[in-house]
């Protein structure tokens, strides 16, 4: 490795550390002022918490063995929302894709339930089905499932239109074109949905 290549990545590293630093300051200045504030009454620890109490708790539940069932529970409705919000987001997408008369006919409302403070529905969730699993996986599913179909149906129809007539040239059926042009070429799009969609999920659970 020559010396300007080893100069090149110590720079790197030095950026991606400097990054983490600012980043890790940053957190420490929010918590301490969060307990500052807390301390001098400026905030009611009642409504906000604070990061002591929140430390506080954390270690009681460890201590009576409740901590990492609470985590894993969590978990598990995280992972089974996820995973039906993708599937259900991606076939959704596709079934729009496919069916543009549909999915005009769908948009308004799509749009109208994107825009749905989802979370305001939590108490009726709660009375439909009661306090349990399903409620928060039915919530998470809210959140995440029309933004999932959204943003994937919106990748798709960004295929490079020349494409798209390259294959219809080539007498290639539709869904030949999904599969072999439209899905690939959205590659990017559907990693940037999933990214977002389990960012929405945690925030349903």
């Amino acid at each position: 490795m020559s010396e300007e290549r080893k100069k090149y990545l110590k720079k790197v590293k030095i950026k991606q550390i400097s990054i983490f630093g600012f980043q890790f300051l940053l957190v420490l200045l929010f918590l301490g002022l969060w307990e500052y504030l807390v301390k001098i009454g400026f905030i009611n620890a009642f409504i906000y918490s604070s990061p002591s109490n929140i430390i506080k708790t954390i270690i009681e539940l460890i201590r009576k063995h409740d901590f990492f069932i609470h985590i894993l529970v969590t978990l598990k409705e995280v992972i089974i929302a996820f995973i039906l919000g993708n599937i259900l987001g991606f076939t959704g997408a596709i079934i729009l894709y496919e069916f543009k008369y549909l999915a005009k006919v769908l948009d308004p409302f799509l749009t109208m339930l994107n825009s749905l403070p989802k979370i305001a529905l939590g108490p009726l969730i709660i009375i439909i089905f009661g306090a349990n699993i399903k409620s928060v996986i039915i919530m998470a599913l809210l959140i995440n499932l029309i933004v999932s179909i959204l943003t994937i149906y919106n990748g798709f129809l960004c295929t490079p239109s020349y494409y798209l007539k390259l294959f219809k040239t080539m007498q290639a059926n539709k869904w030949q074109t999904l599969f072999k042009l439209v899905i690939p070429s959205s590659y990017q799009t559907i990693i940037a949905s999933f990214k977002l969609c389990i960012a929405q999920t945690l925030i349903g659970t």
